[in-house]
């Protein structure tokens, strides 16, 4: 790594802000004659742009295009801080498009704290891995297909602790293997923040163009302070944002119904759309009604 190739692919990388993290990682031969080649390179995002460099061409990326591009709409679902109901709001959007006579999907990218099985009730359900490939679950709510890492793990109280390469190359691997068929919709569930999942399946979708992301947070300063960093994420890989969802923005009693707001009402979220010129999507409350029959239950009425 300390004999670098006279005019090695770390001078593309400084240009790009797919590699800032993984030319800054511990190991990463990007400035070496061994970039995109070395182990550590499997499932790095920048591979492609590396080996490129170096003569050669990732090949799995033809076989995502494929995939994707029998997709019409791929969504990805983004939040700032974990906490904030990200997982909820792209389960519910899931099952809102399926409602209207539309064929959806959710790819759960959330390696290390998958929620998807258990809100749209596949738990417990094994993945098939037939001769197109690894053929997705479908939820008891609104037949919506569902992939995620916390359907191949034999235990659901496994933890799942992997470095960032080894969930970027799964990630990679649900892209590339996942027999989705046609759908009209794809949500992708990330995890919270802006790391090599994101890095990862931003660069995947490059070339199939997906149609923006969805960014969900809640109304307290905290949060809305983390969402800006999330804007600027997606703004720096030209990621359009199709806007902002306030959650758990007040509490809908379950007596008398009434609304009242959990944090200070001063239109934070919605102020902060206007700074940034995001639409503003409108907010979700807290109804324990709701949850109790749609998670108790099984009910689909939750929308």
């Amino acid at each position: 790594m300390r004999h670098a190739c006279a005019r090695g692919p770390m001078e593309i990388a400084k240009k790009s802000d797919v590699l800032i993290g993984y030319a800054a990682a511990v190991g990463c031969p990007a400035e070496s004659c061994e970039a995109g080649k070395a182990g550590v390179c499997q499932g790095c995002p920048g591979r492609e742009l590396c080996l490129q460099q170096q003569g050669g061409v990732d090949e799995d990326q033809k076989y995502i295009n494929v995939r994707m591009k029998a997709i019409k709409k791929k969504i990805l679902v983004l939040s700032g801080k974990g906490g904030v109901g990200k997982s909820t709001v792209a389960a519910c959007l899931g099952m809102a498009l399926a409602k209207l006579n539309t064929k959806v999907g959710i790819l759960d990218l959330d390696i290390c704290g998958p929620s998807i099985p258990k809100l749209l009730a596949v738990e417990g359900q094994a993945v098939v891995n037939s001769q197109y490939g690894w053929t997705p679950l479908r939820s008891p709510h609104s037949e919506v297909k569902v992939m995620s890492v916390g359907c191949l793990l034999g235990e659901s109280d496994s933890p799942v602790v992997w470095r960032g390469p080894r969930k970027s190359s799964l990630i990679k691997q649900f892209l590339k293997d996942t027999f989705w068929g046609r759908l009209d919709y794809l949500i992708f569930d990330t995890p919270p923040g802006t790391s090599d999942e994101h890095l990862t399946v931003v660069k995947m979708l490059l070339n199939v163009k997906p149609e923006g992301a969805i960014l969900v947070t809640t109304p307290q300063d905290v949060a809305l302070a983390t969402i800006r960093k999330e804007i600027s994420f997606c703004r720096k890989m030209s990621l359009n944002i199709i806007g902002i969802v306030g959650n758990m923005a007040s509490y809908v009693c379950p007596c008398c119904k009434e609304e009242s707001p959990i944090f200070t009402d001063d239109g934070g979220v919605q102020s902060l759309c206007n700074e940034y010129s995001i639409p503003f999507l409108g907010t979700v409350p807290l109804d324990p009604v709701t949850s109790i029959k749609h998670f108790l239950t099984g009910s689909g009425d939750v929308l």
